[in-house]
């Protein structure tokens, strides 16, 4: 793709993001949303083969029967409220229909099908986009329109997701299906909090973002895609290696780490609503992503996969093509070792 062309994409996918997260219009965050769908798909397709083409069509199917329900809810609130303002007040119908159709954009169980399916059949960098820039329409209306969010409904797609998220990762070899099921998951975690504590989802999101990002840089750098590739990095980058698998047990939620911070912080607002099977629930399925990054962390890391005297010697030779997709350090230590801001982070609820 042409960098002019690939300039007007990208900032027509921005736009209408910002359009979404500014419009006080229903409207025009729709029409936000469809400038930010029909340039998403060039992304998708940058480098054009038939997987890329398929989860494209996949991507696009999705999306567009998510808007075509998001309209029908918007219609439904019109004529019951007569106003087309974007405001708290909503009919209970048209509730219910937005979140389904908000709920298939970000891909929460049970309309998790397409997350999986579509990030595995485009690059590193359109995956990056779709599971990071994409989540934030979608998540900025279901903020505004939190206080008439049907919680049972919500928090039933929060633990599926949580539940999907955790399953479907256990059996995964490629790198990017297994962000795709932990991108499900971290979804299900902010829709569990939205009904209760929204500037909580948003803290939630920003770490997400944060580690997600870091993390494919690190992929991308690395040109690792799947479980054998990951686990042959130590030969010729073992630095970078060792911050991908702190990176993995952060997004998995393991204590000292920065991605604990938002479980922590969820299961304790919960907790403080009188709802102790939800966090008990959450917490526990919440393992079963720690356990399939801690097997890549394990077979990265304890242990040898059989390969040739070539691969073995594979540090000596240099980098031979230029890469910026390197990230900086502040977003590795921002990834990993924020628990100390936590006291001063749970000031923002």
């Amino acid at each position: 793709m042409k960098p002019p062309i690939f300039i007007i994409i990208m900032s027509t996918v921005i736009s209408g993001t910002m359009i979404v997260m500014t419009a006080s219009h229903w409207l025009m965050v729709w029409i936000g949303l469809e400038m930010n769908l029909l340039a998403i798909i060039p992304i998708l397709m940058k480098k054009y083969n038939p997987r890329a083409m398929e989860a494209a069509t996949k991507y696009f199917l999705t999306q567009a029967t998510a808007s075509m329900l998001l309209m029908m809810g918007i219609i439904i609130n019109l004529l019951h409220s007569g106003q087309w303002t974007v405001s708290k007040d909503l009919n209970p119908m048209a509730s219910i229909m937005m979140t389904t159709a908000l709920a298939m954009k970000l891909g929460l169980a049970p309309f998790h099908f397409w997350v999986p399916e579509v990030t595995q059949g485009i690059s590193m960098s359109s995956g990056l986009i779709l599971l990071t820039w994409q989540k934030i329409a979608p998540l900025s209306i279901l903020y505004q329109i939190s206080p008439t969010i049907n919680p049972n409904l919500l928090l039933t797609m929060a633990i599926m997701s949580v539940m999907v998220g955790g399953w479907g990762g256990l059996n995964q070899t490629q790198l990017r299906k297994i962000m795709a099921y932990s991108s499900i998951a971290h979804m299900g975690w902010m829709a569990a909090i939205m009904t209760y504590s929204p500037t909580m989802m948003i803290l939630n999101l920003t770490i997400y973002i944060i580690m997600t990002l870091t993390t494919f840089m690190l992929f991308m750098h690395n040109s690792t895609t799947t479980t054998s590739s990951l686990s042959q990095t130590w030969n010729k980058t073992p630095l970078i290696t060792s911050f991908i698998l702190v990176l993995m047990m952060s997004l998995g939620g393991l204590p000292p780490l920065s991605g604990f911070i938002p479980k922590w912080m969820i299961i304790q607002e919960l907790t403080k609503n009188e709802m102790i099977m939800m966090p008990t629930l959450l917490a526990m399925t919440a393992l079963l992503n720690l356990y399939f990054y801690m097997r890549l962390t394990y077979t990265t890391a304890l242990t040898m996969f059989p390969s040739n005297n070539c691969m073995k010697m594979k540090w000596r030779f240099g980098c031979t093509e230029k890469t910026i997709l390197l990230p900086p350090p502040p977003l590795i230590v921002m990834s990993t070792m924020l628990l100390p801001l936590a006291p001063m982070l749970s000031i923002l609820d």
